[in-house]
C-alpha cells in the first residue's frame, strides 16, 4: 500500500473509500517518542488493518496559551517515524480543518463531572471537554474500527472509554501500558523540555511510586503521608497524589483489590504525570453457566492465551463423586461422607501433551469423571452442604492469590464473588444437547439419542438451578454471553476482549 499524508478533511472520506479496509487508529499531538512508537507498531501487529496516525496539537486541552505555544513541534521527525513503525497514513489537520470557523455542525463535548472532576480535572478546568471534542471529531471523521491509546495517560483513557459508550461508537479501544525511559520516569512529549536537575527530580517521584507498588505487594497498605513527606523533602511541587479506585476515580475501598495510586508534580514550567497500579491478587475471571455451554472448552483456553491458571471446579465435583462410587461409599451418611472428606485431596496437574489432568488421593481421573454415570449423580452430590463447603474452601485456597480462571456454577456468586471478571455463559438446550453428541471424548454422550440427552440437559438443569445451596444463577454483575452460533474462538475472544478493558495492561506482578 502507498503511503500517504492527508491533510484536509475532506480527503478523508475519499481515502476511507478507497482503501476498502478496517483502520486502526493512532492519535497525538505529535513530537512522537517510543511510546507512540509502540502504539504505532502494537496496531501495526495485532492484525492486518490500515493503520493511521493523526498529528494534531488540540487547542482546546491548553488551559495555558504559553504552554500551548511552547509545545513541542517535530513535524518532520515525526512522519519519518510514523512511517518507519507502521503508519500506512498520516493526518496532519490544521485548527481551521478541526474546527470550522461558524461550523454549527462541530460538537463541543463536555467529559462526564464523575471522572473528570478527579486528579488533573482539579486544576485543569476544560482539559478534558476538549480531549472529548478533538477524539469525537476524529472518530467522525476517519471511523476507525480500533482506536490505540497509552495507559499513562489513564484518566484520560477512562474518559474516551466512557464517550464510546456515551456515543454509542462502533469502536474497540485498544490500550498499551505506560512504557518508561531508561531511568523510569515514564515517557512523555513534554519531556524535552527537563533539565536535567528537574529530570531527577521526576525520576525520584516515579521511583517513589514503583517504590510503594512493591511495598504494597508485600504488605497490601499505603503510607500516602510517608510518600508526601519523602516528595516534600527534595522540594518537589505535588499537584496531588491519590489512592483511588482506578474506574470510578473514587476514594479507594478495604475491599477493592485493584487500586490506583496517582500523582501530578511541577518541575519549572512542565507538570508532568505518572501512575502505578496496586494489587492485592493477581486478577480472577469466573464463567458460570450450565451443563454443556461450552465452559470447560473456553475457560481452558483464555486460560492459556491469558498465561492464567486453569481451574475447572466442575472436575473437583465429579473427582469426588467417582470417589464415592469408587468406595461404594453412601454419600447419604453424613458422618461417613464428613470422614472421607478429611482425607481428600484433590491436585490438577499438565500432561505430557500440555493438558491438564485431575487426580484424586493419588488416582488420576481427567476421562472418568466425563462419563455418563458421573454426570447423572454429580449435580446431587454438589448440592450436599458439606461437600460445597469443603470444596469451596479448596477453591478459594487456589485463588487466593489469583492469576486464574475458574469455571463452574456458582464461581461468581459463592466462590469469588470479587471475581474481576463474571461471564454468565450459556446456550440452548438443542445447542448444548448438539455438542454433547458431537464431543468425542464424552463416549456415553455419542450412545445416547439427541432427544434423550436434552431431557438429561434439562433435568440436570432444573436441579442445578432449584438446589438450595449454591443454585446455578447468574450474578449481578456478571456479563451474559449466549454462544448460538458462535465459535468456540470468537467466544474466547470477546471474553479475553473484556478482560482487556477490565483489567489494566500494567496489573501483571513480575
Amino acid at each position: 500500500m502507498k503511503k500517504v499524508i492527508i491533510r484536509k478533511t475532506e480527503e478523508i472520506e475519499n481515502w476511507r473509500r478507497n482503501i476498502n479496509n478496517d483502520i486502526n487508529f493512532i492519535p497525538t499531538m505529535g513530537n512522537l517518542h517510543n511510546g507512540h512508537i509502540k502504539l504505532i507498531s502494537t496496531a501495526k501487529n495485532d492484525n492486518s488493518n490500515v493503520n493511521l496516525v493523526s498529528i494534531f496539537i488540540n487547542p482546546l486541552q491548553f488551559d495555558n496559551k504559553l504552554d500551548l505555544e511552547n509545545y513541542p513541534k517535530t513535524i518532520d521527525n515525526d512522519i519519518k517515524i510514523s512511517f518507519s513503525n507502521g503508519a500506512d497514513a498520516i493526518f496532519i489537520p490544521s485548527n481551521e480543518d478541526i474546527y470550522p470557523p461558524n461550523n454549527k455542525n462541530i460538537k463541543f463535548l463536555k467529559a462526564p463531572i464523575e471522572l473528570s472532576s478527579a486528579l488533573c480535572g482539579l486544576n485543569r478546568i476544560g482539559h478534558f471537554d476538549g480531549v472529548c471534542t478533538v477524539v469525537y471529531r476524529l472518530l467522525s471523521l476517519i471511523k476507525p474500527k480500533n482506536l490505540y491509546l497509552g495507559e499513562k495517560d489513564w484518566q484520560q483513557l477512562l474518559i474516551l472509554k466512557n464517550l464510546v459508550l456515551r456515543k454509542k461508537l462502533n469502536v474497540a479501544i485498544k490500550s498499551i501500558p505506560t512504557q518508561r525511559d531508561f531511568d523510569g520516569i515514564p515517557l512523555s512529549s513534554r519531556n524535552v523540555n527537563l533539565s536535567k536537575k528537574e529530570r531527577q527530580l521526576i525520576r525520584f517521584f516515579s521511583s517513589e511510586l514503583l517504590e510503594a507498588k512493591k511495598i504494597f505487594q508485600q504488605e497490601k497498605k499505603i503510607n500516602l503521608n510517608e510518600i508526601i513527606k519523602k516528595l516534600s523533602a527534595k522540594k518537589i511541587s505535588i499537584e496531588y497524589l491519590e489512592h483511588l479506585h482506578p474506574y470510578t476515580l473514587q476514594k479507594v475501598r478495604l475491599e477493592d483489590n485493584i487500586s490506583l495510586l496517582a500523582g501530578a508534580i511541577r518541575c519549572g514550567e512542565t507538570r508532568l504525570i505518572d501512575h502505578v497500579f496496586l494489587m492485592k491478587r493477581r486478577p480472577i475471571i469466573a464463567i458460570d453457566g450450565p451443563a454443556g455451554s461450552g465452559k470447560s472448552t473456553v475457560t481452558k483456553l483464555i486460560a492459556k492465551k491469558l498465561k492464567l491458571l486453569y481451574l475447572d471446579t466442575g472436575a473437583m465435583y465429579r473427582a469426588l463423586s467417582w470417589l464415592l462410587i469408587k468406595e461404594s461409599i453412601d454419600y447419604k451418611k453424613e458422618k461417613k461422607l464428613q470422614d472421607i472428606l478429611k482425607d481428600i485431596s484433590i491436585v490438577f496437574k499438565s500432561n505430557t501433551n500440555s493438558k491438564q489432568d485431575v487426580y484424586i488421593n493419588n488416582y488420576c481421573v481427567t476421562e472418568e469423571i466425563r462419563s455418563q454415570k458421573i454426570s447423572s449423580i454429580v449435580s446431587k452430590i454438589s448440592s450436599i452442604n458439606k461437600v460445597r463447603k469443603f470444596l469451596v474452601k479448596e477453591q478459594r485456597k487456589i485463588g487466593e492469590s489469583g492469576g486464574l480462571v475458574a469455571e463452574g456454577r456458582d464461581i461468581g456468586t459463592t466462590v469469588f464473588p470479587h471475581a474481576e471478571l463474571k461471564i454468565f455463559l450459556t446456550a440452548s438446550i438443542d445447542e448444548r444437547a448438539k455438542r454433547r453428541k458431537s464431543d468425542k471424548s464424552s463416549k456415553d454422550s455419542q450412545e445416547i439419542d439427541l432427544n434423550t440427552l436434552k431431557e438429561l440437559i434439562k433435568k440436570r438443569d432444573f436441579e442445578d438451578s432449584n438446589r438450595e445451596i449454591s443454585p446455578l444463577r447468574k450474578a449481578n454483575d456478571a456479563i451474559e454471553i449466549i454462544t448460538d452460533g458462535y465459535s468456540i474462538n470468537e467466544v474466547v475472544d470477546k471474553i479475553i476482549d473484556l478482560y482487556n478493558e477490565k483489567i489494566p495492561k500494567e496489573t501483571e506482578i513480575k
